[in-house]
């Protein structure tokens, strides 16, 4: 069974970092293109980043020089390295890859 879960969400102030788990089953992270998308209150899905196959990156403009994409081949993992979180940051984020997506992680960027 393909499965995603992620981790590492919580309570960070403004300037704050977090780094956020995907953990995959059921299938290689390292053969698949991995996105981390998020969904703030009232609002839709959005992009945030992507690691493709090859291990190339990409960042949605508003995240990009602050947040990092990353995966561990070892633990089957992707990571999504955040720093310099702002409040427009609270969200709860997904992993998602082909037509599975996690049950997400809630992130809250708060004074």
């Amino acid at each position: 069974e393909v499965q995603l879960v992620e981790s590492g969400g919580g309570l960070v102030q403004p300037g704050g970092s977090l780094r956020l788990s995907c953990a995959a089953s059921g299938f290689t992270v390292n053969n698949s293109l991995i996105n981390w998308v998020r969904q703030a209150p009232g609002k839709g899905l959005e992009w945030v980043s992507t690691i493709y196959n090859s291990g190339g990156t990409g960042y949605a403009p508003f995240v990009k020089g602050r947040f990092t994409i990353s995966r561990d081949s070892a633990k089957n993992t992707v990571y999504l390295q955040m720093n310099s979180l702002k409040p427009e940051d609270t969200a709860i984020y997904y992993c998602q890859s082909g037509l599975t997506k996690g049950q997400g992680t809630q992130v809250t960027v708060s004074s």
